[in-house]
């Protein structure tokens, strides 16, 4: 069955594009060595091609039609994390999988835009943690990750050319819940200025029952957010979201918190950020509700140089505050030539268990089970 699914969606597409008036695509191909740590294999290889095409098609003079979807084949360990979150079609020496990432249309019309379907909802300002980007979690540490989408719907309503007020309201986000429960609608506002821009949101997940312990969602779950970015010298970002559940404790347990900035050097050439988040403990980014983050404290930096035209490096580094551990990322990239590039990435997570202590970080080889990664890539645009 699932194979004569992927054929019929192939061949959906394959029939739209018939009448798309613009195709476009990313193809990736991936080379990947990790040096394992803790209980994986101290070494462990992979290789993975991944395809995300793209279409989109004009209906009459107000209605647009936009597709995309990801063909990926893989082997090695990135098969194995393909396996931990895609059915699928395992070959002789590759296993594949194909998945619709976005689906929707858009209806513009003179003072009201609307989105239905599988699409991008996105939240806030914070270019790093996103803590208000509670539909789509972040992780500065995956470098390629593209966000998925949600299938909900949007619309937009302009009083003037720099206020918009926008109702939204997304699915729950296990697919099976059929109850009602875990359906998200809310309501945003969001007004530019010259020199800043706010945005501000409720959303309110319904009750989903028959969930037990500290996560239980049977009184429905509160969320109220709000980003503020500044454009002066320097660009400031603050972004927070509160998630109050009747069912937790704590003040700050349900508060997430992104601040930071970024600056240019040299002509735009140096472009530098840094990012501080709180991660409340029942909060959108904590681990146990969502996120990817176990502690409460982080820093995020990164410096990008355009070497030149053809050529750009870039350093960054994450930091957890409370156990000292951290992960250093330095990726290269080279334009071959327009629209096709290579590029080298590598992570090495450390904590004081490296340099000779006793407590294994967060970051560190134990828990990421990699004392060293690296990848490398060629990226087609078409």
């Amino acid at each position: 069955m699932k194979k004569y699914f992927l054929i019929y969606i192939v061949v959906i597409f394959a029939a739209a594009g018939l009448f798309a008036q613009d195709w476009s695509g990313v193809m990736d191909s991936t080379v990947s060595y990790s040096k394992g740590a803790g209980s994986v294999a101290n070494h462990s290889f992979g290789i993975e091609q991944f395809v995300n095409l793209r279409l989109r098609v004009r209906t009459r003079e107000m209605a647009t039609f936009n597709a995309s979807f990801n063909l990926i084949a893989a082997t090695g360990h990135n098969a194995l994390t393909l396996a931990a979150s895609n059915p699928m079609l395992v070959g002789e020496n590759y296993a594949a999988t194909m998945e619709i990432e976005r689906l929707f249309v858009r209806i513009v019309g003179e003072e009201i835009d609307t989105e239905l379907g599988l699409l991008r909802m996105n939240f806030g300002y914070g270019q790093v943690w996103g803590s208000t980007d509670f539909l789509n979690p972040r992780n500065p540490m995956a470098i390629n990750a593209r966000p998925r989408g949600v299938l909900g719907i949007n619309s937009s309503y302009y009083p003037t050319d720099t206020l918009r007020i926008m109702g939204f309201i997304s699915a729950p986000s296990d697919p099976l819940q059929y109850s009602g429960g875990g359906y998200t609608p809310g309501i945003l506002l969001e007004q530019h200025w010259d020199t800043a821009s706010l945005q501000a949101f409720y959303a309110y997940e319904t009750p989903i029952y028959g969930i037990t312990g500290s996560t239980a969602r049977d009184l429905g779950i509160h969320s109220l957010g709000a980003s503020l970015k500044f454009d002066l010298e320097l660009g400031f970002v603050i972004d927070a979201l509160y998630r109050y559940n009747p069912r937790n404790s704590g003040i700050l347990s349900g508060l997430s918190l992104g601040a930071g900035f970024d600056y240019s050097f040299m002509g735009g050439d140096l472009i530098v950020i840094a990012e501080y988040l709180y991660n409340g403990s029942q909060s959108i980014t904590a681990k146990d509700y969502g996120g990817n983050w176990q502690n409460r404290n982080y820093l995020y930096a990164s410096a990008l140089y355009r070497i030149d035209d053809f050529r750009s490096l870039s350093l960054a580094a994450m930091m957890s505050i409370d156990d000292h551990s951290f992960m250093p990322m330095a990726t290269f990239n080279y334009d071959v030539f327009q629209g096709f590039s290579v590029n080298i990435a590598v992570q090495v997570p450390l904590d004081r268990k490296s340099f000779g202590g006793t407590r294994a970080g967060e970051l560190g080889p134990e828990t990421t089970h990699s004392r060293f990664s690296v990848n490398v890539g060629a990226r087609l645009r078409f």
